[in-house]
């Protein structure tokens, strides 16, 4: 970490703000500088990412053109396109898939180093995450965005507050999402290997995500119940939804509110699984 001191500081409440925020930066700058080594797998990724834009692109429009003069879903051609080509980007910022650090630290026993840092593991993994979603915005959601805009006609938000709205949506996207893939990579605690649940929200991740296709093509009823009652929407669906103008401002805004109370309860749920499973690992001598 140039620039920065080797000793990283506690992160507790006892400590100045100036520290904590300086010891939250360079972890974060640890995981931009990490994935930005990885050139040439980003490069194959945004390759990737852009050829399925297209595949989804052209099956969604040909929705919206059988649907005649009814706009699927309550979205335009152009609101379609730009769901697809901005998910496309979203799709590696958010991270839905592929993270199995966690659990193969607790199945090698590392984790117990982990352990012993100044940094609670939770923290210890989100200011790295969001280094990591800071590097994909730049080269992973960009690159297909901009090959969506030179082929198709995408959505240009009308309202003034769109923009940065979306940008505090995907903070929170990315927060929520850390918290699923820490739950999930936890079970690792109990199960000694986390890849049965893993495949599990590998399969049911992208569909409940809003990830496939919009969520709102579902009865209105279903729709409404996976927005309230689980934290899914909130990682794909959400941000595209607020970028697209696709509600008036006011439920734009409680769309946001909502996923920042279930970013900040899935937070809150890994601390306290990390701590019941710090407990089951004293009782095992560990």
């Amino acid at each position: 970490m140039d620039g920065f001191d080797a000793r990283v500081p506690v992160i507790s409440s006892g400590r100045s703000f100036r520290v904590w925020i300086t010891t939250f930066g360079a972890l974060s700058w640890s995981g931009f500088r990490r994935y930005a080594t990885y050139r040439q797998a980003t490069i194959a990724g945004a390759f990737t990412n852009t050829v399925f834009g297209f595949l989804r692109c052209y099956v969604l429009l040909a929705v919206a053109a059988g649907a005649g003069a009814a706009k699927p879903g309550g979205y335009d051609g152009a609101q379609l396109a730009t769901f697809v080509w901005v998910g496309q980007g979203l799709l590696t910022v958010v991270a839905l898939w592929g993270w199995t650090e966690l659990s193969q630290r607790i199945r090698s026993g590392e984790i117990t180093a982990d352990l012993l840092r100044p940094v609670h593991p939770v923290l210890g993994y989100l200011a790295p995450d969001l280094g990591r979603a800071g590097h994909a915005m730049i080269f992973r959601f960009l690159p297909p965005l901009a090959v969506g805009a030179l082929f198709f006609d995408l959505y240009g938000p009308s309202r003034p507050y769109t923009i940065p709205l979306f940008a505090l949506s995907i903070v929170l996207a990315v927060v929520g999402s850390l918290g699923i893939r820490y739950l999930v990579n936890a079970t690792a605690y109990w199960l000694h290997d986390a890849r049965g649940p893993m495949i599990l929200w590998t399969l049911a991740g992208g569909f409940l995500a809003g990830l496939y296709f919009p969520l709102r093509f579902l009865p209105d009823w279903l729709a409404v119940t996976l927005w309230v009652a689980t934290p899914f929407p909130g990682l794909i669906q959400t941000p595209l939804d607020v970028l697209v103008e696709r509600d008036p401002p006011g439920r734009q805004m409680a769309l946001v509110g909502l996923q920042a109370l279930w970013a900040a309860g899935l937070l809150a749920l890994a601390v306290l699984v990390q701590r019941r499973a710090e407990r089951r690992l004293v009782a095992q001598g560990g």
